[in-house]
């Protein structure tokens, strides 16, 4: 399969998984009758929230860096990422002896900009665009020739995320009927393409979406990559615009993007700490949230959920309030 002239190969994510799979946990997939009669659907639910760093991130942050030549761990690594991305490039680095360059947003959560400097990470704060992410980063990269492991828009961070979905076909007895994944930059959501595609090619694909931050919604609506422009939702890990490599695979394998405001997202947190015990961030949420809009496709079939992380302050958890008027 290609995109943007790169070709991803079977073979690419099953090196990919063998090289990183002493580094990361792998996370254990819950089910719950209860939710299964809620939703009428046989619930998986991949609990990336307990991985390392809190997050599947580690994951393409891992197989990006352990891919790096010698004289590019000289000069360090660098991203921008409002938090998950941020912590697990600087943990993978830390553990390869690489220095980690990180840009956030002046807005990124205390809890994710804790726990970057905790793993050594060297942050520079930025204005809460993505332009001034992109431009911070630039400078960083020209000023220490550092190598930019971009959060979901290149070819080793994607083939890392696609390990999440190979790793639960190999834990499931069968194969799922759907998969659903969050989608913001979209490096989880088209890892997880890919690993459909090869490994379980009867598996359709879902995502779900902020409606407060709705660009791929509305990309795959209009068939043309469409930029996040001021985005409001709780879903804090969900703000970014879909890249170049990971448009035109969302584009020609996605089923839907279905959109789910932050109230329903409030719900299903709620829902998932209630009958799974355990605590994930709202951005995760969107895939419990999505199956209300899309029942009458899951009713009845095994459905693999991927809870992305869980990273998120605990006095906020049960004090959210919408951001998208909903």
């Amino acid at each position: 399969m290609r995109s943007n002239n790169f070709l991803f190969t079977p073979k690419l994510i099953e090196q990919a998984y063998d090289l990183i799979r002493d580094e990361i946990h792998e996370t254990p997939i819950l089910t719950s009758k209860s939710l299964n009669e809620i939703y009428g659907a046989e619930l998986f639910f991949k609990c990336e929230n307990f991985q390392k760093t809190g997050s599947f991130k580690i994951r393409g942050a891992t197989y990006s860096v352990k891919s790096l030549r010698s004289s590019e761990k000289t000069k360090g690594v660098v991203t921008h990422s409002s938090g998950n991305h941020a912590q697990a490039l600087a943990y993978a680095a830390s553990q390869s002896g690489v220095t980690a360059n990180i840009v956030m947003p002046e807005n990124a959560p205390a809890v994710k900009s804790n726990a970057v400097q905790k793993y050594g990470g060297l942050i520079t704060f930025c204005p809460p665009t993505l332009e001034d992410r992109e431009n911070y980063t630039e400078k960083i990269v020209a000023l220490k020739g550092s190598k930019l492991i971009h959060p979901y828009n290149q070819p080793n961070t994607i083939i890392g995320q696609a390990t999440v979905a190979f790793e639960s076909f190999k834990q499931l007895e069968q194969l799922p009927d759907i998969l659903i994944t969050p989608v913001g930059g979209g490096g989880l959501l088209s890892g997880s393409i890919l690993s459909v595609q090869f490994f379980s090619p009867r598996t359709t694909i879902f995502a779900a979406e902020p409606a407060g931050a709705n660009d791929a919604f509305r990309s795959l609506q209009s068939n043309e990559l469409v930029p996040s422009t001021n985005p409001s939702t709780i879903c804090d890990g969900l703000l970014t615009s879909l890249g170049e490599y990971t448009w035109p695979l969302i584009r020609d394998y996605t089923q839907e993007i279905v959109q789910v405001t932050d109230n329903e997202v409030i719900r299903s947190l709620k829902e998932v700490f209630q009958y799974l015990k355990i605590i994930i961030e709202p951005s995760c949420a969107t895939v419990l949230a999505a199956i209300k809009k899309i029942e009458n496709q899951t009713a009845g079939k095994r459905v693999l959920l991927i809870l992305s992380g869980g990273n998120i302050e605990v006095e906020k958890v049960f004090n959210l309030k919408p951001k998208d008027h909903s």
